[in-house]
């Protein structure tokens, strides 16, 4: 406890002091990001164009690969039985800090790059979410920071994680569950946003799973004693769960889909499935409130007369927020600053801001960074897994018009533009800026190990909330 203590006064007094040789060495990192912005932005495009689905990404994997490639890293992919999935590892020995990059698109949502809504007629997917930057930003981070080691014979290691399928797949849960983090120091990440943030923020775990009812089939109106409808168990379902809502945690969350619920009303259907999610920011309430809709489940197949399996489909962690690597990248994201618009940017803005319904911010809020704060998001991420196992920090950037939502088709127009392209940037510095000041304090790291050891608890041991289940490589198919 007092070494905690002793780390993290060290770990201010250093924020507070001129970081001298290291900060004199971030120009050389973010000239070289500004210099890579044409190669950037073709591959955030061509991303973005491709708008590929979780553990389809096949021609987004491969393109982030090859820059990393052709920039001298060492690239294994296929990692963790995905095909689509990838670590690619430059420089020797510790520290080792890693870099999360994601490339999947949504599915459902397509948008083109004007600020009117107007759906692509190529592609039913988009990138909602802005994995397209993510990916080429990280990417672009790392590729920097490998050419500051070398030049400046620093000892150390930076890698980028290729994960698959954040929306919905839990790709980095099988690369944590494979060990693919257990030499790593520190993990960096970001994500695309309409604000610039670097919060000291944790989420909600989350698990999901199909629920299959099966029944028997027959003419609905001429025999429907023989038969046993395979919508009812999933229709009793539901009202079950619905009714639980009343008795469980207000921060607790539960949705569904039904996927399948039959082709025609004269005909019983012998298959019906519903789709849940369900959320709470502790991963052991979670498992408890888990409990009970699986036994919903099952007493609505013993109800109707049908019979109940279920497929776990992903399952995040919430994310240890680490205040020792926050306050850092706070620090770095402050000094490198926000996103000006051009006048072509700010008139896309204004029309695309007419479209939001009750937008939290103005235009203009994008050239500032939030004050450094502690908080609670209601989404789940992967990332949570990670941030289990390896002290990890990230950021939030103003790629999308202030007041845009996540998963909205304005959210995929700004991200198709330079307003985009320059959040991006700015992303990319941020990262490899502070990578540098990892590299060159190892107080700061050591810091955020004690603070991580701390936040894990006594005694703790990995776990998944998705168990011992394979990838879900087919999760996506048929959604394209």
């Amino acid at each position: 406890m007092l070494q905690t203590r002793i780390l993290m006064s060290a770990f201010v007094l250093l924020l507070a002091s001129s970081l001298s040789w290291a900060e004199a060495n971030k120009v050389d990192v973010a000239a070289i990001i500004d210099g890579d912005y044409d190669a950037n932005v073709q591959t955030a495009r061509s991303i973005w164009e491709w708008a590929e689905l979780g553990y389809l990404e096949n021609k987004s994997s491969n393109a982030l690969q090859q820059r990393l490639i052709n920039a001298g890293f060492n690239v294994q992919a296929g990692v963790a039985g995905i095909p689509t999935a990838f670590v690619a590892s430059y420089g020797n020995g510790g520290p080792v800090i890693g870099i999360l990059a994601e490339f999947d698109a949504l599915p459902g949502i397509s948008q083109d790059d004007g600020p009117l809504r107007s759906e692509r007629n190529d592609t039913s997917s988009g990138h909602a979410c802005g994995h397209h930057l993510f990916g080429t930003a990280s990417s672009s981070a790392a590729i920097a920071v490998s050419q500051w080691l070398k030049e400046t014979n620093t000892p150390g290691t930076i890698r980028v994680y290729g994960t698959p399928a954040e929306e919905g797949g839990s790709g980095k849960v099988y690369l944590v569950r494979d060990g693919q983090f257990d030499d790593v120091d520190i993990v960096l990440h970001w994500h695309p946003s309409s604000r610039n943030a670097a919060n000291m923020e944790s989420n909600l775990a989350n698990r999901s799973a199909k629920f299959r009812f099966h029944g028997i089939s027959t003419h609905a109106a001429g025999a429907p004693h023989a038969g046993r409808s395979a919508l009812d168990g999933v229709e009793a379902m539901d009202m079950m769960v619905n009714m639980m809502r009343e008795h469980i945690p207000d921060d607790a969350r539960i949705h569904y889909v039904i996927t399948s619920g039959g082709a025609a009303p004269n005909v019983v259907p012998d298959f019906a499935e519903v789709f849940y999610y369900v959320r709470h920011p502790n991963p052991t309430e979670l498992d408890a409130i888990w409990d009970r809709v699986i036994d919903a489940a099952k007493g609505a197949a013993l109800g109707t007369g049908t019979t109940m399996d279920f497929e776990i489909i992903h399952g995040n962690r919430n994310v240890l927020a680490n205040e020792t690597l926050q306050k850092l990248i706070h620090d770095n994201f402050t000094k490198t600053g926000g996103i000006a618009y051009s006048e072509t940017e700010q008139e896309f803005a204004e029309t695309l801001y007419k479209s939001l319904l009750n937008p939290s911010r103005e235009i203009g809020s994008q050239q500032e960074i939030d004050p450094l704060t502690r908080s609670s998001s209601f989404g789940s991420t992967d990332v949570g897994d990670v941030s289990w196992v390896v002290p990890t920090g990230g950021l939030r950037v103003a790629t999308w018009v202030p007041g845009t939502a996540g998963h909205s088709w304005q959210a995929i127009a700004a991200g198709g533009t330079t307003i985009g392209y320059k959040g991006m940037q700015v992303a990319a510095k941020v990262l490899a800026k502070s990578a540098l000041d990892l590299y060159t304090h190892p107080e700061i790291v050591a810091a955020a190990k004690a603070e991580h050891k701390k936040l894990q608890g006594k005694d703790f041991k990995y776990t998944s909330l998705l168990g011992d289940r394979p990838p879900p490589l087919d999760f996506r198919a048929g959604s394209e």
